[in-house]
């Protein structure tokens, strides 16, 4: 495969990119729902998370994909933010596989021929082919575009070398290697992709349009121009978007500054693999586990730093719906799983304030401020988000927040029914289950437990209503304040009902989540 010069090595590099892109979506697809359990489950020590951080997005392959996971369990309350760095961490080392994938697969046994029969046969199935078989395709699609494109990138170095050589570039001085590092990170900006300017450093390194040394310092301007993107994006999004952004940007930085003096012992290197390319990738790798190292035992004290650095601003009970994690449904799953149980501990609170002894109405009052901007939030959430049609678990979770929805609705319309509250808050009789109902509200009690308490409810209102109708046959009540006492025993058998309901589909909602 011939290319045309600068023509041919720019198509190379866009179509890495692409098949870069379509090979990491599919594999989201395809194992989004194992990883997102791994990452919830397997985080409880830094080593724990740092591991599973680095084999999660070696799988996917994708850094950005783990870390929106990762922002999402730790806005959804799933995990601490020290939980979430050592994951942070693990990610960065994980996304050194796709240079090794280069350098060991793409570039020595040129594979690009190889790719054209697949990439055919992969489009018909992705085409035709079913549910779930598609994604296989285009993984193979993808990865078929990526080795294509490799390939057209080496065929079309012998058109740039006039273009791109060693005396052209920065010296091996200290001075010389920081503005190779300026070009590293200013490439990985443009290519908003860190895989794709490791692949285009391999590419210039094989082609002997750069030296080895120059390569290393370019490669660590990659690693810290990677954080780039996540960076711009949280600008205006939740507090654990930007301390994610923020630790991020901080710990490859920190990574970079132990990195730059061992550019000196990258002749070591190569005399221990006899091989640039592979010396590269053994160096890149290298100083990132390095960094995770470093950072490991100080993650506590580092998680702390960066949570001062980012001030909480006024809490809304819609926080954790952060536009940036609409496009992963499991991460989106997790923030508005929170922000319903958010808002049901919220009016199950103000509930249970204004029948107490004494009552207390000022959270009641202050109720609509707080939750219907919530609500509306929640909603238009809900609505944006996308679920697979495959994707059983998630579409299971999906109905059950839909189901929140409407009972969360209705219960925010019955706490605005004052006469009956005060209906209730008269009543010794009335008033403890329904202090006994808000407090489990409060407390998310199991779903289970919440059905007996319904039925404790319900047996109670039966009895109490036949003795309302017999007090007022004996004339002890006059017909207003018999139908008073039983509106406001009605009103809690529905609200005790939507309590039932609320705790049986925030289990299923949060299915997934342990």
């Amino acid at each position: 495969m011939e290319g045309t010069g600068l023509i041919g090595f720019l198509g190379g590099i866009g179509l890495f990119l692409f098949g870069m892109e379509v090979m990491t979506a599919a594999l989201r697809e395809l194992a989004a729902e194992r990883m997102r359990r791994w990452l919830a489950r397997f985080t409880e020590t830094p080593i724990r998370g740092t591991l599973t951080g680095a084999v999660t997005t070696a799988i996917v392959q994708s850094s950005t994909a783990v870390s929106v996971m990762t922002i999402g369990f730790a806005g959804a309350g799933l995990i601490s933010f020290s939980q979430a760095l050592s994951v942070l961490y693990g990610a960065n080392i994980g996304t050194t596989a796709t240079g090794w994938i280069v350098a060991m697969v793409g570039i020595k046994l040129k594979l690009g021929t190889v790719a054209l029969p697949v990439l055919f046969v992969a489009s018909l199935v992705g085409i035709f082919g079913r549910a779930g078989v598609d994604r296989w395709a285009r993984f193979l699609a993808g990865l078929s575009l990526l080795f294509i494109g490799l390939d057209v990138m080496q065929a079309s170095t012998a058109g740039i070398q006039g273009w791109i050589t060693p005396d052209r570039l920065p010296g091996d001085s200290w001075l010389g290697r920081l503005g190779l590092i300026g070009i590293g990170l200013v490439l990985t900006m443009v290519l908003q992709s860190s895989s794709a300017a490791m692949a285009l450093g391999l590419v210039l390194l094989g082609s002997g349009a750069i030296s080895l040394p120059q390569a290393a310092a370019m490669v660590i301007g990659m690693n810290l121009g990677t954080t780039a993107t996540g960076l711009m994006a949280s600008f205006g999004g939740s507090r654990p978007m930007r301390m994610t952004a923020y630790a991020n940007s901080l710990f490859n930085l920190g990574t970079a500054i132990v990195a730059f003096p061992l550019l000196g012992l990258m002749p070591m290197v190569l005399a221990t693999v006899g091989d640039e390319q592979t010396a590269l990738v053994m160096f890149h790798t290298g100083f990132n586990l390095l960094g995770a190292a470093i950072f490991l035992p100080v993650t506590a004290q580092f998680a702390a730093l960066v949570e001062r650095m980012v001030p909480e601003r006024r809490s809304t009970l819609s926080a954790p719906l952060d536009r940036a994690l609409i496009g992963d449904e499991g991460a989106a799953l997790d923030a508005a799983a929170a922000v319903s149980a958010g808002i049901v501990q919220e009016i199950a609170q103000a509930l249970g304030r204004a029948v107490d002894v004494p009552p207390d109405l000022r959270p009641l009052s202050a109720l609509p401020a707080r939750v219907e901007p919530a609500l509306v939030d929640f909603t238009r959430w809900m609505a944006d988000l996308r679920v697979a049609p495959d994707h059983g678990a998630a579409r299971d979770r999906f109905v059950a927040l839909m189901h929140l929805t409407d009972h969360m609705t209705r219960l925010m319309n019955r706490a605005e029914e004052r006469p009956r509250i005060a209906a209730l808050v008269d009543d010794p009789v009335l008033r403890r289950p329904a202090r006994a109902l808000f407090a489990a509200m409060h407390r998310a009690e199991p779903a289970d437990r919440m059905v007996r308490l319904n039925r404790l409810i319900d047996a109670r209102a039966a009895r109490y209503r036949r003795s309302t109708l017999l007090r007022e046959h004996a004339g002890l009540l006059d017909v207003p304040q018999m139908l008073h006492l039983t509106d406001a025993m009605r009103w809690l058998e529905r609200v005790s009902d939507h309590a039932e309901r609320i705790a049986h589909y925030r289990e299923q909602a949060q299915n997934g989540l342990k």
